[in-house]
């Protein structure tokens, strides 16, 4: 099927809903199902029933200010070592201990330096699955594709583990702080060669990457120049990883440093950083760094970032003056307090037009996590760390089979259904991964559960059923188990059709109340046990194979 092909079948097409031609100020609709799912599917990783009834028993303004806080979603405790063996010991690392901390510079088996890669992977995903009420997760994955690592080019894991855990603790705070904490961070000087630039050998990548992927974009007015990508290089000369700390650290070499001036083109107000001894050097990055934000352009560059991954990727000319230039203004007049414009776009009413709803295509993560989470699917507790992080494992390597290697971007400028034009979120689908997400809905409601890695992933289509204002009436199950997992409604015929699978070969409806009713009654008995579960596997399966569950 092509990608929008697929886009189109059986939902509704984006050109027949009018793009939205409002603004920022507060939304004051009506605050419904629709509504609190909207936010919660674009601000976390799945939802279940109760993040609804809490967001719905809040109202909008306490439910964006919840998510909004951070401090309900602290840190997790860091990834262990889960993979060596008693024959064939971690040196620095016990089994079961965290070796975020092990010294970069001692020699473990070779197998053990992808096995810690593998076990952040694992973790990360476990935060991810585990997340609080709140929009931390999101907004990591979110700085993680704009500052963008490949940990699979990285030789260690222990720096990269500090890099997620710097955007994860700065995720709502100060994009400034956090862009210089980027930019001296040993996985980036890695990454980009930033611990190779000198005096004598700039080395331009950092200084190319900073302005067109990190401060300013490649927008139709970011008009900075191959001599300011030479002036930002010079700047950033005399940066070195330093290994011999703990956690691994940075330092400035002054004897590598060029401390002649810098003149920037009149994109940045012919800017000039000037002369100084080397030993100052370091100076030159503030100053630069606040040339860059002090830029209208860097502003709206984060800002249609911003919009592109909360909102739709397409950003009309309606939104771009209603929208992204008067939020880019607070961004600015802010400071670069992130919290403040997530917090301005979340209330708007930009945000909850009827033209934002159900039009994006969910990615690996969010289509992989919200069915875990919808139907309550159980994964191994932490008595077993192994199995527990294999249970995890599962899956991210579905996510990576579906085009999103977490902490593995492909490239420098991230995943490409955030910034490859016209496909953008289309990407998410292909005949291969389509296929892949209609099997784990197969396997994952039936008999023999999901396979993934020799992890089992079974989930009892019962327990959603439960939450169900009224299960016994199969049309009102069908209608309400839309409502939650599509987020808008179907057509009649749709519902029927759908209903089809609960009732199929029974007389009439009334069959399935005595059915349900009667598992409530004797949950153990195997008749009405194989029965419901049977049809609610079947019901289930196809809701979740359609087009308009792979939507959020």
């Amino acid at each position: 099927m092509e990608r929008r092909d697929f886009i189109q079948a059986g939902v509704r097409s984006r050109s027949m809903v009018a793009p939205p031609q409002s603004g920022l100020n507060p939304y004051t609709g009506p605050w419904t199902r629709t509504q609190a799912m909207h936010l919660l599917r674009r601000t976390m990783f799945g939802v279940r029933k109760n993040d609804l009834d809490w967001a719905l028993s809040q109202g909008m303004s306490a439910s964006v200010t919840g998510l909004l806080n951070d401090g309900l979603d602290p840190i997790p405790s860091p990834p262990l070592n889960m993979y060596s063996t008693t024959a064939d010991p971690d040196p620095t690392t016990a089994y079961g201990q965290t070796w975020v901390n092990a010294p970069v510079l001692t020699q473990i088996p070779a197998q053990y330096y992808q096995s810690r890669k593998d076990s952040l992977k694992m973790w990360w995903t476990g935060n991810i699955i585990n997340q609080k009420r709140t929009i931390v997760e999101k907004m990591t994955l979110f700085w993680f594709n704009h500052f963008a690592i490949e940990l699979d080019q990285i030789p260690v894991a222990q720096p990269v583990y500090y890099y997620y855990k710097l955007l994860r603790d700065n995720c709502l705070g100060s994009f400034t702080k956090m862009l210089r904490a980027v930019s001296v961070d040993p996985t980036m000087l890695y990454y980009l060669n930033g611990q190779k630039n000198s005096a004598t050998a700039p080395d331009e990548n950092y200084g190319r990457e900073l302005q067109e992927l990190f401060a300013i974009g490649k927008g139709i007015d970011s008009h900075y120049t191959e001599d300011d990508v030479k002036a930002a290089a010079r700047v950033l000369t005399g940066y070195r990883i330093n290994p011999l700390v703990n956690p691994i650290g940075y330092y400035f070499d002054s004897t590598m440093h060029d401390a002649n001036k810098k003149d920037f083109s009149s994109f940045y107000g012919n800017k000039s950083i000037a002369a100084r001894p080397a030993i100052l050097g370091e100076s030159e990055l503030d100053e630069m760094l606040t040339m860059l934000t002090s830029n209208t352009e860097c502003a709206r560059f984060l800002c249609r970032k911003l919009y592109q991954f909360f909102v739709y990727y397409e950003i009309s000319s309606d939104a771009e003056q209603n929208v992204i230039r008067p939020l880019a203004d607070q961004l600015r007049n802010s400071g670069y307090n992130i919290r403040s414009v997530i917090d301005t776009l979340l209330r708007s009413e930009h945000f909850y037009d009827q033209a934002n709803l159900g039009c994006v295509i969910k990615n690996p993560l969010d289509y992989a996590v919200g069915l875990l989470k919808e139907f309550s699917v159980a994964l191994p507790d932490g008595s077993n760390i192994q199995q527990q992080y294999f249970g995890w494992a599962g899956i991210t390597i579905l996510s990576a089979y579906q085009g999103l290697n977490l902490a593995d971007p492909p490239v420098v400028s991230g995943y490409q259904p955030w910034y490859q034009k016209p496909q953008y979120h289309e990407i998410w689908i292909n005949s291969d991964t389509l296929a892949s997400r209609n099997n784990v809905a197969a396997t994952l409601f039936s008999e023999a559960g999901l396979d993934v890695n020799g992890i089992k992933y079974y989930t009892d289509p019962t327990i959603f059923t439960k939450s169900l204002k009224d299960p016994s009436d199969a049309s009102l199950l069908v209608q309400e188990a839309v409502e939650l997992l599509y987020n808008y409604p179907l057509s009649v015929t749709s519902l029927d059709y759908l209903k089809s699978f609960l009732i199929s070969g029974l007389p009439d409806e009334s069959y399935w109340t005595t059915i349900w009713t009667g598992f409530l009654a004797n949950p153990n008995d195997p008749n009405y046990r194989s029965a419901v579960m049977q049809r609610l596997n079947a019901l289930y399966s196809e809701i979740v194979s359609q087009a308009e569950y792979h939507l959020s």
